[in-house]
């Protein structure tokens, strides 16, 4: 996952810095941070990034990754 794919996948569904941190049981300022970042996010902690991950799963997002990375929302 790049930090663009997770500020588009949050824009997406429509929710803020806090509702990513609630659904996540993470802290709005680790949001805030990975969304900062540069490019990659293979430096995160692998659970931080699994629980990103899941909840946006959840919501029928879907990583698209390749040469073209990016976010869909899943048909229905």
């Amino acid at each position: 996952m790049i930090s663009a794919q997770l500020r588009a996948a949050r824009a997406m569904l429509s929710w803020s810095q806090s509702d990513l941190a609630e659904k996540t049981e993470l802290s709005v300022e680790t949001i805030k941070r990975l969304e900062r970042m540069k490019g990659s996010l293979d430096a995160t902690k692998v659970s931080t990034l699994s629980a990103i991950t899941s909840a946006f799963e959840k919501a029928g997002v879907e990583f698209t990754n390749g040469d073209a990375p990016g976010v869909r929302l899943r048909k229905k």
